[in-house]
């Protein structure tokens, strides 16, 4: 035993050293599978000898001979008899002591060859690890029993069942992540494209090909005809999953954004070629991962059996959408003159509309054609073919995603729009998007085309929008568009895709009205955004600027609908019930200024307040016009006459409680209102409580009147160092409690801070280097400051209290996460209004210092 266990780290530092010299992923899980057998056969001698009645059979991915660093070893004991079980039980404990000691970890099982040859209708996953058993010492003839007998006769009565039961699990699995390959973080093994997609190609296979006396190899039926790219894939894939197991020391599969940098430049020259940095080289992993998850679609559609009678009554009415050009058999697409596509390319543009109507897949031999007529159509768009009305119609139909998806697997989409050869798989590493450039885009069109199937309240409002629009096909044109210049740095990836989409624009011969329109949407894709997030949208200077920007009510809905689907696109937690209503908002303020329904926003203030007093009880009015006082006019412009009247008499409880604080919850919105007299550090202590109570602040605003009385407001949502999780009442009573303590001056705000870990330091996080800047041209009552900075726990407290130190009142806070990013925008007004230049300066050079966590 000692000897066995000595020979297994020895081998493991041997089989490391080795991998690590020429990244060889491939013989490293031989290896290593290897020295398992030698280990798992010596004790089995040492506790069985001879003896007849049982064998250790490998299974699962042992039995494929593929043990990575850190795989499970699953073992199959195989007996005779059921009673051997019970006769063999402790020397297999003690055999199990005894490999476990040699740092090995077992799954193991104890069967006979009948139970292995019985349906276990709730465990497929037994039964398909069975498909690659492999003898490895003990009773020989029990062992050929089962592998000559019982197991190919069970896997040709129940292949049907059980390729299924895979394609359920398949699809199941891929739904869970998003149905993309395209992830920035993938996980190798489970996600879509992985190493269980090739296995999955390979049980599929073996069933569809298992005779009554023999189960086929592992990779025995794969096409032929993809063997070198599946093989290059499959070497590129096994190295990526060595080398996560050794860094992480354990079985874990996700590919994170540290490990990329780690590997790509560890496996750079030998598992992979040469690359310019874990982006470039994620390319690569993109492109054999989507190998991959071909082979896997292919194997299911065509050994894929259906699993009810709807489902087969589904699939063959697809027969009635069959043309003169394709027809439609098994819900696949098969090309009637294979060679069209190529002869005459314009055939191609027909099929990616067809495709886009109907989101019905190629057959094998019509994918084959496309791609192999790629050159074809890029030569038919170079010379001069008017096209341009052919790709709006493609991307005007329901599943343009699956039209744009087969074009970016055949080559067509480069051929077709040679500008977007930039973003094929190109990542952002920046925490915030979960995708790669490309899907991203592809995901803004479906986005705007699943949006009339929504059923929230909030969607339909948009897809309202999108009912109104006059042409929808411009619009997803510049969809397409807008991140084609994502190569280029951040503040100028716009205007570069402006200059890419002008080119293809130029090439199709688009119309010039065409052409500045989906120019302006690529231009200032960003404007809507920015506005929401970072600009006082009750600011009557903001929604004129922006209705000069957009001119017409048509841009405006195009736009809206932009920023809409690219927000939602970037990931599916980015657009958020507040951040959706803050775009809404917006969108009708603007709305009415364009259609000049808005009233005079800037009436005096008696006037404005004209419409609470009337609503007071007239024994109020004189009290209350004292308390409407000082107050600025947004104030009234942002609260309802019942919601102003509510604060007024909140406020008549402050001398005797120093302080009122409500909570309220609207979905997944919390509001916080607090009433207190105005001193130093007010805003900044809210926000410590707040902070501390793993809350993230969406917005807030600050109103203070004459006799000293401030109203700030906040809208929060659950943060991630709560992970996620809601408030129930009586937490949110702890915090109104909490709240009025700090406010009384009978807690220290810190306090509270002290309550939530920090969120620095956190593995494959790259920090975010603060920069902050000021504005004193957009306003002119405030001067605007713009931080950017890692965010953390008491950021905010940090920053507020800075800008409290010099007696300066802060109006409005706009808050933006993007992962780990914080994007804060204050409305500061000091003592004598707008801030100097000089003093402004200043101002940044504090609050760069509060960014840092040190500070």
């Amino acid at each position: 035993m000692s000897d066995l266990s000595t020979l297994h780290v020895q081998s493991m530092d041997r089989i490391n050293t080795a991998f690590f010299d020429d990244g060889d992923g491939l013989r490293a899980v031989a290896d290593r599978t290897s020295m398992v057998d030698e280990v798992v056969r010596g004790l089995f001698h040492a506790e069985f000898g001879g003896e007849d009645g049982i064998a250790a059979v490998a299974v699962g991915g042992y039995g494929r001979s593929q043990l990575f660093p850190y795989s499970d070893v699953d073992l199959l004991f195989l007996v005779a008899r059921e009673s051997d079980a019970e006769r063999f039980k402790d020397r297999i404990a003690s055999l199990l002591t005894s490999l476990w000691d040699a740092h090995l970890r077992i799954s193991q099982s104890v069967r006979t060859p009948a139970e292995c040859g019985r349906a276990a209708r709730d465990n497929a996953e037994l039964h398909v690890s069975l498909l690659d058993a492999r003898y490895l010492c003990g009773d020989r003839p029990l062992y050929e029993e089962l592998a000559t007998t019982r197991l190919p006769r069970f896997f040709v009565r129940e292949r049907k069942w059980l390729i299924a039961s895979l394609v359920e699990m398949a699809e199941a699995r891929h739904q869970s992540f998003d149905q993309t390959i395209y992830h920035l973080e993938p996980d190798i093994k489970e996600g879509p494209g992985g190493l269980r997609d090739f296995q999955l190609a390979c049980w599929i296979s073996q069933l569809a090909r298992v005779g009554p006396d023999r189960v086929p190899e592992t990779e025995e039926g794969l096409p032929a005809e993809l063997s070198d790219s599946l093989q290059e894939a499959k070497r590129f894939l096994f190295a990526v999953r060595s080398y996560l197991h050794y860094f992480n020391g354990r079985d874990n599969n996700r590919l994170s954004f540290d490990l990329q940098e780690s590997i790509a430049a560890d496996g750079a020259g030998k598992a992979f070629g040469k690359v310019s940095g874990a982006a470039d080289w994620m390319r690569e992993y993109y492109r054999s991962a989507r190998t991959i998850h071909r082979l896997a679609l292919r194997m299911i559609e065509e050994h894929g059996t259906p699993r009810n009678s709807l489902f087969t009554l589904l699939r063959d009415r697809t027969k009635r959408f069959s043309n003169n050009d394709f027809s439609v058999t098994r819900g696949q697409i098969y090309l009637r003159i294979p060679k069209a596509v190529e002869a005459e390319p314009d055939t191609q543009l027909r099929l990616f509309r067809f495709i886009a109507r109907h989101g019905l897949p190629l057959s094998v031999s019509a994918e084959r054609s496309v791609s192999a007529a790629a050159e074809a159509l890029a030569a038919y768009v170079e010379s001069g073919a008017d096209v341009w009305k052919a790709v709006l119609e493609i991307l005007k139909q329901p599943r343009a995603y699956e039209a744009l998806t087969v074009m970016h697997e055949t080559g067509a989409l480069f051929a077709l729009f040679p500008e977007l050869r930039g973003i094929d798989c190109l990542v952002l590493r920046d925490f915030y998007h979960r995708y790669t450039v490309d899907e991203h885009t592809f995901l803004t069109i479906q986005t705007l085309h699943s949006l009339p199937a929504q059923e929230d309240e909030s969607s339909k409002r948009f897809a309202s929008v999108l009912a109104e629009v006059e042409r929808p096909e411009l619009l997803y044109f510049a969809l397409l568009y807008h991140d084609a210049g994502r190569e280029a740095n951040e503040a100028e990836f716009a205007v570069r895709s402006e200059e890419l989409v002008r080119q293809a624009l130029a090439r199709f011969g688009a119309p010039e009205a065409d052409v500045e329109t989906i120019a302006f949407l690529v231009r200032d894709q960003s404007l809507m955004a920015y506005t929401a997030t970072k600009r006082d949208t009750s600011d009557p200077e903001t929604i004129d600027e922006l209705a000069r920007e957009t001119v017409s009510i048509e841009k405006l809905r195009l736009l809206t609908l932009l920023t809409y689907a690219d927000t939602n696109a970037v990931n599916p937690q980015a657009m958020t019930p507040w951040r959706k209503e803050l775009l809404w908002r917006l969108y009708l303020s603007v709305f009415n200024k364009l259609t000049g329904d808005a009233e005079d926003l800037r009436i005096h203030i008696d006037e404005a307040r004209r419409p609470v007093l009337d609503a007071a009880d007239p024994a109020d009015r004189e009290r209350l016009a004292g308390f409407l006082e000082g107050f600025p006019e947004r104030y009234l412009r942002m609260h309802s006459p019942e919601e102003v009247l509510e604060h007024y008499r909140r406020s008549l409880k402050i001398p005797e409680k120093r302080s009122v604080v409500t909570t309220a919850r609207d979905g997944s919105i919390y509001l916080v209102e607090v009433l207190a007299y105005d001193r130093p550090f007010l805003f900044a202590s809210i926000c410590a409580v707040l902070s501390g109570f793993g809350l993230n602040i969406e917005r807030a605003e600050a109103f203070a009147n004459a006799e000293g009385v401030v109203l700030d407001s906040f809208a929060l949502t659950s943060g991630e160092s709560r992970g996620g999780s809601e408030l129930d009442e009586s937490e949110l009573g702890s915090l109104r409690k909490s709240l009025r303590r700090v406010l009384d001056g009978r807690e220290d705000p810190n306090d509270s801070l002290r309550r939530r870990k920090p969120l620095f330091g956190q593995r494959g996080r790259a920090p975010v280097s603060p920069e902050v800047s000021f504005d004193n041209r957009t306003s002119s009552r405030a001067t605007i400051f713009h931080v950017v900075a890692e965010d953390r726990v008491g950021l905010l407290y940090d920053l507020t209290s800075a800008i409290s130190r010099h007696g300066c009142d802060i109006e409005v806070v706009l808050i933006e996460t993007q992962g780990r990013k914080a994007l804060d925008v204050f409305y500061v007004v000091g003592p004598e209004g707008k801030l100097s230049e000089e003093r402004a300066q200043e101002f940044c050079d504090e609050l760069l210092a509060a960014c840092r966590p040190e500070s």
